[in-house]
């Protein structure tokens, strides 16, 4: 009684305190579960729009480690892989498990209202740490708010009460127990059911670094303290400290439910947030202004020398700027320059890099500048300024914008025009040798093994689109062959014998493939790939893409004749092969969300559909996840019941600081199984044609001048 008497000054104090400015309100520390949040209970606070935390947590046998992600500026997801010992009992084996929580804040904090949020903890996964809630935060000075919550699951485990909605219907008065089937799937049967109990607390910014918090946790711990004895739940509150250690970096500190200490260490990064200033890059060629003098304009001769001359002169700058000139074709007043950027993630950066080095060498006389970027050798796209435009827009204010109003971007005129002055193949060859890791997680044997060695890349361009690739692989050092986990699939095992490929592929023939890259027609694409796709299937990839320059649809279908490889990862295979296939669509959505849909055939011969959603960000960052559903049954796929992951591309130039096109791609699967599994082609069109396209370019136009 004493305690909801307590909650309900809280409640009182929530509804009738004065709102604070935001600026100058503290934000949201990152609680034991890796969300912004008190200490084991939440808050209705929000991250930032798009930050990305980065927690691990640690009390009394329990890890958790846990990615949460500001969705949208009210919505936040988050995934956690838990490791708690001798879950079942004193001398039982460890425990791991893996879990995703969406929460939602639907009412923000004003003058008298406080900021309200409902979150689903645990909403798709074994159902250990499930537990819905409704919570209210206020600010009451700006260093000190109350938080205030009713909560379902576990968060309604301790001084529990009969559940309120039971008014509504008596099937919210129990809660179902156990999980469904093999996992991985939505409770929905056990959201705001059963009994339920009120959370609450205060929190202190005692200084600009240190925030002192003391919470009334509705979590009772059954399992943990009851069953596995791992600490007494001695009494519900909850005391902490967290301080920052750095911008981006926080340490806590708590006193926990009478009886044991917890830490835990936060680290949080925004994609929108400028990682290096503009300037790392290296300063571009000035804009050189013709001189007003019509009698040179008009003395210009077009012919083979002055062409050539002006190539030459544009190859010279060109490899200073870590570009590669084509071709470039010649009018009295037109110059057109198909090009390959080698450096810079910014296409529009590069594109107006290209502009200014056309104002040094072109002929006073040429007006128009068409430049049109390359990739494997298509042309992507056209983007056309005018020469005095550029002239006039250098050092403007705002000059950049002003130049995209004037500029024309569409569809890429055709390659079968003669060029005054071609550059065939000027950097056939290209190579390199580099460490590299490659990670298995979520092993129930092991959550993290690695291998990390050499590997050989190289790629080289027999004619204008015509590709042969490969990568060779040797191990150095790590564990991925000490795997004993032996599939139990049911399926074609076509990627749980993944452990046998890391015990016999060393070294490794990767990849080893001829690639073809055309343009079939007006905003079409094409693509045909053979030899050793990936590490596990060779064959024949074929694929078409329809994507208009201007149109943020586009629509794919790809078919593959695919056979499984030996497990030495050589040249031999196996006698599993299938044809597979999909037809996909792409549709971009704004503030930078993508949304792509798969319907096909999969490697195990599986049917259905797979949906992605990923967020890209204007540096090039690209966070998002996705679900596949086919035909396999939940009990036949296996544990996790279905295919799904995260999604993560991090440009390379934002953590060196140095301009590259290099990104550092991961797919986080929290399980590996044979169901929904789609062959791993690389240079698949969409993801190429995507960033040189009219809503790309526009995002990043900011960074023409630079």
């Amino acid at each position: 009684m004493r305690v909801r008497v307590v909650l309900g000054a809280i409640a009182g104090v929530i509804a009738t305190a004065p709102a604070w400015a935001e600026t100058l309100s503290f934000p949201s520390s990152y609680g034991l579960y890796g969300t912004p949040g008190m200490i084991d209970m939440p808050t209705a606070l929000s991250a930032p729009d798009a930050e990305f935390g980065l927690t691990s947590s640690y009390f009394s046998g329990q890890l958790r480690n846990t990615m949460t992600f500001q969705i949208l500026p009210r919505l936040s997801g988050s995934f956690r892989y838990s490791i708690i010992d001798n879950y079942t009992g004193p001398g039982t084996p460890t425990r791991y498990d893996r879990s995703f929580d969406l929460r939602f804040r639907f009412i923000d904090e004003s003058t008298y209202r406080p900021a309200v949020a409902v979150g689903f903890q645990d909403f798709i996964g074994t159902g250990l740490y499930s537990g819905e809630y409704i919570v209210a935060t206020k600010h009451v000075t700006p260093r000190l708010r109350f938080s205030g919550g009713i909560g379902w699951g576990r968060f309604g485990s301790y001084g529990s009460f009969s559940n309120p909605l039971g008014i509504i219907d008596d099937g919210f008065n129990t809660r179902p127990t156990g999980t469904t089937g093999q996992g991985g799937v939505l409770e929905s049967a056990k959201w705001f059911r059963g009994p339920a109990a009120v959370f609450g607390g205060v929190e202190w910014r005692a200084t600009d670094k240190l925030t002192l918090t003391a919470e009334y946790s509705s979590d009772a711990y059954t399992q943990e303290a009851g069953v596995a004895g791992l600490f007494t739940h001695s009494m519900p509150f909850n005391f902490g400290a967290t301080y920052q250690l750095a911008p981006g970096m926080q340490l806590g500190a708590y006193y926990l439910y009478g009886s044991t200490f917890g830490a835990s260490l936060n680290f949080t990064l925004n994609p929108k947030d400028k990682t290096f200033p503009s300037g790392l890059a290296p300063a571009p060629v000035p804009v050189a202004p013709r001189a007003s003098n019509p009698e040179v304009e008009a003395s210009w001769n077009l012919g083979p020398k002055t062409a050539e001359s002006a190539r030459v002169a544009m190859g010279v700058y060109f490899e200073r700027d870590g570009l590669v000139l084509d071709a470039l074709d010649m009018s009295e007043t037109r110059a057109v320059v198909r090009f390959r950027n080698m450096r810079y993630q910014s296409v529009a950066m590069a594109v107006g890099r290209v502009a200014r080095i056309l104002t040094n060498v072109a002929p006073a006389s040429v007006e128009v500048f068409e430049i049109v970027p390359m990739e494997n050798g298509m042309a992507l796209s056209s983007v056309v300024v005018m020469r005095s435009d550029v002239e006039e827009l250098e050092h403007a204010p705002d000059g950049a914008w002003e130049l995209y109003s004037r500029a024309q971007i569409g569809e890429a005129p055709a390659l079968g025009m003669v060029s005054f002055a071609s550059n065939p193949n000027p950097q056939p060859l290209s190579w390199y040798l580099a460490p590299y890791i490659a990670t298995n997680t979520f092993d129930p044997d092991n959550p993290f093994r690695f291998d990390l060695g050499l590997e050989l890349k190289a790629r080289y361009e027999l004619t204008p689109g015509l590709f042969l690739s490969g990568g060779i692989r040797k191990k150095l050092v790590g564990n991925l062959d000490q795997s004993t986990r032996v599939s139990n699939s049911v399926l074609p095992r076509v990627r749980t014998d993944y452990y046998l490929y890391d015990q016999n592929g060393d070294p490794a023939i990767n990849d080893l493939t001829l690639a073809s890259y055309f343009r079939p027609g007006p905003n079409l694409y094409g693509r045909v790939t053979a030899g050793y796709l990936e590490r596990m299937f060779g064959g024949v990839s074929a694929e078409l893409l329809w994507k208009p320059v201007n149109s943020r649809f586009a629509l794919g279908a790809e078919i593959n004749y695919a056979k499984q490889r030996d497990f030495d990862v050589l040249f031999g295979f196996q006698n599993y092969d299938v044809v597979s296939g999909h037809v996909s669509g792409y549709l971009e959505l704004p503030q930078g969300f993508q949304a792509q849909v798969d319907a096909g055939r999969y490697l195990a011969g599986d049917w259905g559909g797979t949906l992605t959603v990923e967020r890209t960000f204007r540096n090039g960052w690209r966070l998002g996840a996705f679900a596949t559903l086919t035909d396999v049954s939940f009990r036949d796929f296996g544990e996790g019941s279905f295919d799904k992951g995260l999604l993560f591309t991090i440009p390379l130039e934002t953590i060196t600081g140095r301009s590259s096109t290099t990104d550092i791609q991961r797919t986080l699967r929290p399980i590996t199984r044979d169901g929904g599994a789609r062959l791993e082609v690389d240079g698949r069109l969409y993801g190429i044609v995507r960033g040189y396209h009219e809503s790309e370019l526009t995002d990043q136009w900011g960074t023409f001048w630079r």
